[in-house]
């Protein structure tokens, strides 16, 4: 995951969004609705997706995102992330695909949300077939950001569909 952090997005750790990168255990393992998916391939990570209870709040998320999700009843999907060479494998759909059994395992949760950054490619595609764009801050001002960065945000927001 913090290969991912430094290599894919360019800026590397920052504590205030991958605190849970360093901390597996609180974020994933110990919560009992919480879990840490990881597929391996030859003795190595080759990709990761995490579930974890947590509504999207405002700020910084904006309030069209935020507004669509019942508190404390939202599961959120984190490191969706595969490394480049085990890309277009197949890996992504199946670790989000046993993160939404997961999920509908459980009553606590009544709706999945996800953001992703749209500089990633495919990375819209991919979520398209799984969900609902809720909110594109490539193409719309998200007024709940307090940071002001050196580039816009590329940031795309979704609502996923549960599996059955």
């Amino acid at each position: 995951m913090l290969d991912t952090v430094y290599r894919d997005f360019g800026h590397g750790y920052l504590p205030q969004w991958h605190s849970d990168i360093i901390d597996l255990d609180s974020y994933y393992l110990a919560p009992e609705d919480n879990t840490l998916f990881v597929a391996v391939r030859d003795g190595m990570v080759a990709a990761t997706a995490g579930v974890r209870g947590q509504t999207p709040a405002s700020p910084p998320n904006p309030l069209e995102v935020t507004s669509r999700f019942e508190e404390g009843r939202t599961a959120t999907l984190y490191r969706v992330y595969v490394r480049p060479e085990h890309r277009r494998q197949g890996l992504a759909g199946a670790l989000v695909d046993v993160c939404l059994e997961f999920i509908a395992s459980r009553d606590r949760y009544t709706g999945v949300y996800l953001h992703t950054d749209a500089r990633t490619p495919g990375v819209v595609e991919f979520w398209s077939k799984r969900g609902t764009v809720l909110f594109d801050e490539r193409v719309a001002v998200n007024e709940m950001r307090t940071e002001t960065p050196d580039e816009p945000f590329q940031t795309v927001h979704f609502t996923l569909h549960l599996a059955n």
